[in-house]
Parts: C-alpha cells; sequence; structure tokens
C-alpha cells in the first residue's frame, strides 16, 4: 500500500510541475488583447479630454492677447503625448501576443493578466494625467492672460502633471516583460 501512494505522490508532482492546460488556456490572449485595448483606448481619451479642455483656454486667450497663443500652446502638446504612451504600450503588448494552436496556446493566463495589468497602468494613469493637463491648461492660460507672470508656475504644474502619465507608461514597460512560458 506504501508503495502505491509513493508512486501516486511522485507522479502528481511531476504532474503539477509541468505546465498545465490551466496555465495556457485557450482563451488566456483575451486579457493580452484587453490590455492593449485599455492602453490605447483609455490614454487616448484623456489626451483627447487634455487638448479639448486646454484649447478652450487657448481660444478665450486669444481673444484677450493673441500674441501669446503660441506660447501657451504647451498643454495641448503635453496632451498630445500621452496618447504616444498608449500607442507605445499598445505596440509592446501586441508584439508579445501569440495566437492559439489547435489545441492550446503558448501564451499563459500569468503572461496576460500582466499584459492586462500593464494596459490599464498606462490607460488609467493617462487618462487622469489627461484631465489633470486639461484643467490645469484651460485654467493657467486663461490666467496667464492676466497676469503673465504666472507662465513658469503653470509650466511646472503641467509637468508634473505628465509625470502621472510617464509613471504609467514605466509600470506597463516593466510589466510587459512579464511572461511565462507554457
Amino acid at each position: 500500500v506504501f508503495h502505491r501512494f509513493r508512486f501516486h505522490s511522485r507522479a502528481w508532482r511531476a504532474a503539477m510541475e509541468s505546465s498545465s492546460v490551466e496555465d495556457c488556456p485557450t482563451w488566456a490572449p483575451l486579457f493580452g488583447f484587453l490590455g492593449v485595448t485599455s492602453a490605447l483606448v483609455f490614454a487616448n481619451v484623456g489626451a483627447a479630454y487634455g487638448t479639448a479642455k486646454a484649447g478652450v483656454g487657448i481660444a478665450t486667450l486669444g481673444i484677450m492677447k493673441p500674441n501669446l497663443v503660441m506660447r501657451n500652446i504647451i498643454p495641448v502638446i503635453m496632451a498630445g503625448v500621452l496618447g504616444i504612451y498608449g500607442l507605445i504600450v499598445a505596440v509592446i503588448l501586441s508584439s508579445g501576443i501569440t495566437s492559439p494552436g489547435t489545441d492550446s496556446t503558448a501564451y499563459s493566463s500569468y503572461t496576460g493578466f500582466a499584459h492586462l495589468g500593464a494596459g490599464l497602468s498606462c490607460g488609467f494613469s493617462g487618462l487622469a494625467a489627461g484631465f489633470a493637463i486639461g484643467i490645469v491648461g484651460d485654467a493657467g492660460t486663461r490666467a496667464i492672460g492676466l497676469q503673465e507672470k504666472l507662465f513658469v508656475g503653470n509650466i511646472l504644474v503641467l509637468i508634473f502633471a505628465e509625470a502621472l502619465g510617464l509613471y504609467g507608461l514605466i509600470v506597463a514597460l516593466i510589466l510587459s516583460q512579464q511572461k511565462y512560458e507554457c
């Protein structure tokens, strides 16, 4: 009886150490594609909001002082960079997704979840940074129209708002390198 238990124990241990169907299901790429979509969509929503909101402030500034418009276009450029962050992460993640074979996939659920986390971190950070850049860009450019000495302070606040998106990009790049081979 003991001999059969030892054999069963070794066989069970060997089966558990090898990759199983549960580690690499055929639906695992779904999470990778969700990460790709999340990175691109949420970062671009943040970029669009930041561009639109800051653009309203720049238009208002152009009515008061047209000579300051080109100097205060910086929030629009910074908001556009957030969309580029999302595009970079989406391309990196999509290049790591492998298509499933007939019965199994070489893409593990661990890798899929890591790619989902990467996409969400970049996307939501870009969304938050876009909101911050839009609000600061709108209010800041209007304030600069009334007092030009506020320009440097406005740029500093915009830099810190952009840093939020950059933090998400860095975390996404780290997470995109996490993988488990099937």
